[in-house]
């Protein structure tokens, strides 16, 4: 599938090549689909004419109806009885009136005849504009789409309505008079902010009040407790976090900056990526911009930045070590260059002899088995973990001793060692590429590992300006950072969210350092605390370090000499194990 038509190229558990809708739909309802989820008209046409070749249809004519169109169906209702599904939402791509959905309309269409119109529910998506100059929103394409259906034989339920602005009553109205459908079936989806607001403001108009009646679903009212809490964090976001070409921070507001990696060379690479606090490099296929991706991955390296490598990322990163560290001059892929000397990144063993290529790829969800000790682990915190695959080419044994005597650790592997999932290198604040994606497994309630860093800093401290500039400084390093202006709110982080290490200020009003500390070390005696004075009583950092604080900095504090206590706390013991 090509991403300039599709968008992400979704691959689900048993290795179905999909576009991003799909993807949508997973990470939205929390649910793994398989390949009985995406009904292609390729797919359709290509069963309907095996059918006819094996003489399924008696020597017959093949036409869209009935042959085409109960093949569409039958695809329908398969994925319900495979899933065990009480409901199969379907949805229609493409616009209504173009030619290439007539077959999928017209199935549809005829499944309410085959199951009954009170088990079949039609539900369209229309986009009502709003004319600037007029300053008035148009219900005019709304209306010619609903005839354009309803001259194919399929009346709508609901008109949910994409719009700008707010519908007002006596619009809802027009367009239920125009339509034919009841008032409150006329649903408003206006443009929000952030994606994840967009069911929050459905079920405020009644959708799913509207859908559950129709459907004579007996269910209970939905708990969106945890969804209401993802969209109040997005709106409350603390920090900002700037990742060169993509990339996911929690709490922060991330600013993506784009990058082409044919515009980066070794002189311009460092006013591209200058004050990034992150870099990853994706998937992708093909040389284009290959030598760009090794400046980038070498930039991160040398300079301590970031790093996060995916599928062609991780490839790059590992030909980026091999030149740079190995001494393996020249060392590539042989997808990029066939007559590399060193191909560090080679053909997998079974795919050497393949002329066709479509469907031929590493598709769907594998076991990695990860290495004690490692920094993946530290993330997954299990041995055995499964991640979606989506490639062709792997990591070449041939130099994996000797890239592992230059210290490039190797710490996931096909559960038979055989083939290298995961990279990542020691001492590095955080430097770790994955062969697999794991943006494919990521929801927006529950991060994939991976993209969420399980250590955890929260900074304790009355002082508000000394509380941001923390955060800042740690986010950038990649932790996920939390801050508190009191003891109460301090231990009720400790008690939810079991941070790693606690910056904590000696004097806070209501309850201090000394208490804070004794009650934490209570909660979790392995938490590392650091205390922060700004007066420097001896007795009073001789209690704190007899109740378990590891050291203490005396106000105002050199911002580097604390960056380097905590990632020696937080990283180099885990970078140490990876060695």
């Amino acid at each position: 599938m090509s991403p300039y038509q599709h968008g992400e190229v979704f691959v689900t558990d048993d290795g179905a090549e999909t576009d991003l809708d799909l993807g949508h739909y997973e990470r939205f309802i929390d649910i793994n689909l398989s390949k009985n989820s995406n009904v292609t008209t390729g797919k359709v046409y290509s069963s309907v004419i095996s059918k006819e070749r094996r003489g399924e249809y008696l020597g017959g004519t093949v036409q869209v109806i009935p042959h085409i169109t109960n093949e569409i169906k039958e695809r329908v209702f398969r994925a319900g009885r495979e899933a065990g599904s009480d409901v199969v939402i379907t949805e229609i791509g493409g616009t209504v009136g173009d030619i290439e959905s007539l077959p999928f309309l017209e199935a549809i269409r005829q499944i309410k005849s085959d199951v009954g119109r009170d088990n079949v529910m039609y539900i369209h998506v229309t986009l009502i504009p709003y004319i600037k100059a007029a300053g008035e929103v148009k219900t005019k394409p709304t209306q010619h789409s609903v005839k354009e259906l309803r001259s194919i034989g399929i009346q709508p339920n609901v008109i949910v309505c994409r719009t700008e602005y707010e519908l007002s009553k006596d619009m809802k109205a027009k367009i239920a008079l125009f339509c034919d459908i009841d008032e409150n079936a006329v649903v408003e989806c206006r443009d929000a902010d952030t994606l994840y607001q967009v069911p929050l403001n459905l079920r405020e108009e009644g959708l799913d009040e509207i859908v559950v009646n129709h459907l004579k679903l007996t269910t209970p009212a939905p708990d969106m407790s945890e969804w209401e809490g993802l969209v109040d964090r997005i709106n409350k976001l603390e920090h900002t976090v700037e990742i060169a070409i993509v990339g996911f921070a929690s709490n922060a507001d991330v600013k993506i900056r784009w990058i082409h990696s044919e515009d980066i060379t070794d002189e311009n690479v460092g006013d591209l990526l200058h004050g990034v606090g992150g870099i990853l490099v994706p998937g992708g296929f093909g040389d284009r911009g290959i030598e760009g991706k090794v400046s980038a991955i070498r930039y991160a390296r040398e300079k301590q930045i970031p790093f996060f490598g995916i599928c062609l990322g991780m490839q790059v990163s590992v030909i980026e070590y091999a030149r740079s560290i190995v001494g393996l001059t020249g060392a590539n892929s042989s997808e990029i260059n066939p007559a590399t000397e060193f191909p560090v990144i080679d053909l997998l063993p079974e795919q050497k002899d393949i002329e066709n290529l479509g469907g031929t790829m590493r598709l769907g969800l594998y076991p990695c088995k990860l290495q004690e000790g490692s920094l993946a682990m530290a993330c997954y915190d299990d041995e055995l973990v499964y991640e979606r695959h989506r490639h062709r080419y792997e990591f070449n044994n041939e130099y994996r001793e000797a890239i592992e005597k230059a210290g490039l650790v190797i710490s996931g592997t096909s559960p038979d060692g055989r083939l290298v999932e995961i990279v990542e290198l020691p001492g590095h604040p955080w430097f770790l590429a994955v062969q697999f994606h794991p943006e494919f497994t990521s929801r927006p309630n529950r991060p994939q590992p991976l993209f969420l860093e399980n250590k955890k800093v929260l900074i304790v401290d009355d002082q508000n300006g000394i509380r941001i500039l923390l955060m800042e400084v740690f986010s950038s390093e990649g932790y996920n950072t939390f801050q508190a202006p009191n003891g109460k709110i301090a231990l009720e982080i400790v008690n939810n969210d079991k941070p790693d290490l606690v910056l904590l200020d000696m004097k806070i009003p209501g309850m201090d350092g000394l208490e804070i500390l004794k009650h934490i070390k209570e909660i979790d005696p392995d938490i590392k605390v650091i205390m922060m004075t700004a007066y420097g009583e001896l007795d009073m950092i001789k209690e704190a370090t007899d109740l378990g604080a590891l050291m203490h900095f005396t106000k105002p504090f050199d911002i580097d000499e604390m960056r380097v206590a905590v990632n020696m706390q937080l990283r180099n013991d885990t970078a140490n194990k990876c060695s």
